[in-house]
């Protein structure tokens, strides 16, 4: 005798050796010997052998025809040898009780499961909606494998490519395209990325790491909603100063400007100018809700996205020609020493008499103009007015550049240039990525440079402790020292800078362009109002939870456009090299393998450098270009020097220590992985001459 039974949803065979009340005992083919419990017993059949009996009633299983199986089951609960005898005859066999079982089991759609062996009709309409489910999953499937075919052969399919950036960076792995793709990749052996470029589905590099960018942080698109700038509702007094701003000529969120009061008269009041849109927007308005959604202005070379609306831009911007509202640092010097005697924060207009270009004047107002020598070019007359303020400004801010490196323990040092990107043609719509590229030098330090950034950093510490003062919390920039590692933080407290040489750091020049300098704006005109008690009155009180919100949103979304910006640099920099035709470059070795170019601003690694000392000078020559990973790699052809010491490159004041020149890696979701696995499953981001 041979028994049938269950054995947790698996159908088992052997032969039956004994039996007791509630269980027995059985071996199998195998020899092995279990216990069954009688009420997991199923069948009992003396022939055929158990082997042969669960492949003849498989063969038969297959030939049934589901339709007419449902149709002739009982209505009402029962077994499966009810169904057989219904199906096949009233004396069903074994083989074929065992074949309506599985028929059954294989059909949970059509029949639902009462008990051991017992079984009920699904109602009609829950059938209907299940193999409408069955079919639509058929379709689907026929689709995958279509587009995979079609994926495999060199073409790309419309939903796939409209899909594309999603299926590589934020998939759905359900979805039909995402496992088109998987299989694909899985039948050609081919990694995702590299299969959707040759099907043609990238086909530009430009327009896919741009297209990417967009996704991550744009995926609603960077147009704005209609907006109107608000009027200023005070009347501000008018400032009885001649202003200045000095910023790159594309520059159009001109954000600061200067003045300086009382030359020659031994007490020297500097003006540092701010735009003042924290006059007029308010926190939570709809203005401010685009800012603080986008937190800072993009850049890249040729383009960029701006945090506020041109519109609203124009409304405050420090443009020459006009009173524009201000908020405004007064410093007090003392003319001869430089010694700082007093500042004071007013709220007025300010007269802008000029927007001086600094990559138009860097080569005339030099060093030596400013020392009362001769321009090695002829000097606008507007320009050669301004030579005694411009000179006190570069005395003063080098006297300010000393002070702050006292501080810090170690002087300042460029060793490296600034490189500025200049692209030929583009148009409204922003670079299609073919366009030339021009790549410039500006020598960091430069007199017009050093004088905008020291005023800055006068301004940005000074309101940073003022606003300490006052008790009124702002978004501070910290760094406890000099010691590698440790990087530039942003809290709510006003803590020393060692990068820079401060008490405390509260990024507040840049209200245009950067959300956090707004909302310092705010609260340092609420401590213009109301001095000691701003804090009763501050958009942001202290321990206001907000404020750490917008901290992190600004760090994270900082930090991705940083790197965005940092990889287009490096993308227009490859397109130089292949623009000129240049193989070969000389460099320096920074670490390891690792070389920084000397002309350009281009780290790569390289082969050949091993037994090469850190700042050894080199020739290299360079290797493929992979517009899309944004890599080159080269060899080591010749050494150009003799050896020296290692050369120590200061890192600047906001550096937490990267490769200048290395782009972020492209971090795929989509990777060779899944499709061999299972288908289921630095500096900061600025446009030239901005503080």
């Amino acid at each position: 005798m041979h028994i049938l039974f269950d054995d947790a949803g698996k159908l088992l065979t052997g032969r039956l050796l004994s039996e007791a009340e509630s269980s027995l005992q059985v071996e199998m083919d195998s020899g092995k010997r279990v216990k069954v419990k009688a009420a997991n017993a199923l069948l009992r059949f003396d022939k055929p052998s158990p082997s042969e009996l669960m492949q003849l009633a498989q063969s038969l299983c297959a030939s049934m025809e589901l339709e007419l199986a449902y149709e002739f089951a009982p209505e009402d609960e029962f077994g499966f040898a009810d169904l057989a005898r219904e199906y096949f005859s009233t004396g069903a066999s074994a083989t074929e009780q065992v074949a309506a079982l599985l028929c059954l089991q294989g059909a949970p759609h059509y029949f639902r499961r009462a008990g051991k062996g017992r079984y009920r009709k699904a109602p009609p309409e829950i059938l209907a909606q299940a193999l409408a489910a069955i079919e639509k999953k058929r379709q689907v499937q026929e689709q995958i494998e279509a587009w995979a075919g079609e994926l495999a052969a060199g073409h790309c399919p419309e939903p796939v490519r409209q899909q594309l950036y999603k299926i590589l960076f934020k998939p759905d792995k359900n979805a039909a395209e995402y496992k088109a793709v998987v299989e694909a990749a899985r039948s050609t052996q081919t990694a995702p990325l590299a299969l959707l470029s040759r099907a043609g589905a990238i086909e530009s590099a430009y327009q896919f790491h741009w297209q990417r960018f967009l996704f991550d942080q744009f995926p609603k698109g960077t147009g704005f909603p209609a907006l109107q700038a608000p009027e200023i509702a005070e009347d501000l007094p008018l400032a009885p100063v001649q202003a200045f701003s000095i910023d790159d000529s594309h520059t159009t969120e001109i954000d600061d400007a200067l003045s300086v009061q009382g030359l020659g008269s031994g007490t020297v009041v500097l003006g540092i100018h701010i735009a003042a849109p924290g006059l007029a927007v308010q926190p939570d308005s709809a203005i401010d809700q685009v800012a603080r959604t986008r937190l800072s202005t993009v850049y890249m070379p040729g383009h960029k996205i701006t945090m506020l609306p041109d519109d609203v831009v124009q409304t405050y911007t420090l443009m020459a020609g006009r009173p524009c509202p201000a908020v405004s640092l007064y410093v007090t010097l003392d003319e001869a020493s430089l010694e700082i005697r007093d500042s004071r924060t007013a709220l007025e207009r300010v007269p802008i008499a000029q927007n001086l270009r600094h990559d138009q004047l860097d080569d005339v107002i030099t060093e030596a103009w400013l020392a009362g020598e001769g321009a090695s070019s002829p000097v606008p007359a507007d320009i050669a007015a301004l030579q005694p303020t411009l000179s006190f400004l570069h005395r003063l801010a080098r006297h300010l550049k000393s002070q702050r490196e006292v501080v810090r323990g170690k002087p300042e040092t460029f060793n490296r240039p600034d490189y500025t990107f200049r692209l030929e043609g583009v148009g409204d719509d922003g670079p299609k990525g073919d366009e030339t590229v021009r790549i410039g030098t500006r020598k960091r330090g430069a007199p017009l440079d050093l004088m905008v950034a020291e005023a800055m950093i006068l301004a940005n510490s000074t309101w940073g402790q003022w606003l300490a003062e006052c008790g009124v919390p702002g978004i501070y920039r910290s760094q406890a020292s000099l010691q590698p590692g440790v990087k530039v933080r942003m809290g709510t407290k006003a803590q020393p800078h060692a990068g820079i040489g401060v008490k405390s750091y509260a990024w507040s020049t840049s209200p245009l362009r950067r959300y956090v300098d707004l909302v310092n704006q705010w609260q340092i005109i609420a401590c213009a109002r109301h001095g000691r008690t701003a804090a009763l009155v501050a958009p942001f009180k202290p321990k206001d939870a907000s404020l750490f919100s917008i901290i992190s949103g600004f760090d994270a979304a900082y930090t991705a456009y940083n790197g965005f910006q940092n990889g287009m640099e490096r993308y227009w920099t490859l397109k130089y090299l292949q623009q000129n035709a240049m193989s070969e470059l000389t460099a320096t070795l920074v670490r390891d393998n690792l070389v920084r170019a000397d002309e350009l601003p281009l780290v790569l690694p390289v082969m050949g450098a091993e037994a090469l000392p850190r700042g050894a000078h080199v020739r290299v020559r360079l290797g493929e270009i992979d517009e899309m990973s944004l890599d080159v790699s080269g060899t080591v052809i010749e050494r150009l020097d003799l050896p020296v010491d290692a050369v120590d490159d200061a890192a600047s004041d906001e550096s937490d220590g990267d490769d200048e020149g290395l782009a972020a890696p492209l971090s795929l979701a989509i990777s060779v992985e899944d499709a061999e696995s299972d288908t289921e499953t630095a500096g900061t981001p600025q446009e030239p001459g901005g503080n």
